[in-house]
């Protein structure tokens, strides 16, 4: 069996190749990106796909039997990229297609769930078996802040005390190898969450505690927060963006506690205050 990943470039792409590896032999994967020449150190086939080409993928997924679509980065494009792979994994006879969608994509109120939704609705009209992954947020997206919390002596959102329930990048990849290379029911939806929720208020604390300084969370309007990200040198539509995401966090959008991620990969997912610990050493 062939197994194909797109985004192999990106930072989750690789982690799951990597574990892939772990699972099958590498002549059974087909990792795919933009310029096969960033991944040639993956060890295994690279091959060139791009979303914005969908003639790219006719060759890329030749051969290939399951599919992980890991969604794109570009917000605003992922409709239609997605959809060109999906089409291309039909003429190409793939068997399956998992897909990296949104946490609660079909109620959330996150503007990233409209394409998800989008692309999930594809998925299902395509006849082709798939598994939904649902990913909730990635810890990374907030301790990768940690060195900007430490300058600036403030972790600052615009979550409120909305509660958070992310996992690691790792987390997330293990159960896209899981779904890959496993026999899930067809046409399953999974809604990837981490065991253990957290306000920024204890992210915070928590780097507090490691830090030996004490960081204080300050919640800010999400105009605010847009602006002191513009401030920080993000393009200004994008800050607004991500101080929307934030906002939504402390709606409940990024919370659930169904613990379906940890009895995917069958271990505890990764405590807040390990993936805390690393960006720190970083």
């Amino acid at each position: 069996m062939t197994f194909a990943v797109t985004g192999a470039s990106g930072q989750l792409g690789r982690i799951v190749v990597e574990k892939l590896k772990s699972k099958v032999g590498p002549s059974e994967i087909v990792a795919l990106a933009r310029d096969p020449g960033k991944i040639a150190d993956l060890a295994v086939s690279a091959r060139a796909a791009d979303y914005d080409r969908p003639d790219t993928f006719d060759a890329a997924l030749r051969g290939v039997d399951r599919l992980l679509l890991i969604s794109s980065s570009e917000i605003g494009k992922r409709q239609v990229q997605h959809a060109n792979v999906i089409e291309a994994a039909q003429r190409a006879g793939v068997r399956k297609i998992i897909y990296t969608s949104l946490l609660h994509a079909d109620v959330s109120p996150l503007d990233l769930a409209i394409e998800h939704r989008a692309t999930e609705d594809r998925l299902r009209a395509s006849g082709v078996p798939f598994v939904i992954l649902r990913n909730g947020w990635y810890t990374e997206n907030y301790t990768g802040s940690i060195g900007a919390a430490l300058a600036g002596g403030a972790f600052i959102g615009s979550a409120g005390d909305g509660k958070i329930s992310s996992a690691s990048r790792s987390d997330y990849a293990e159960a896209a190898v899981v779904a890959l290379t496993g026999e899930a029911a067809p046409d399953a939806i999974y809604e990837l969450a981490g065991d253990d929720a957290y306000t920024l208020t204890e992210l915070a604390a928590e780097i507090s505690r490691q830090a030996g300084k004490v960081i204080p969370y300050r919640n800010l309007e999400p105009a605010d927060y847009a602006a002191a990200l513009t401030g920080f040198g993000l393009p200004a539509d994008f800050a607004k963006v991500i101080a929307g995401w934030d906002y939504g966090a402390s709606q409940g959008a990024l919370f659930d506690d169904g613990h379906q991620l940890s009895k995917l990969i069958g271990r505890p997912t990764t405590p807040l205050a390990e993936t805390v610990a690393q960006a720190l050493k970083a």
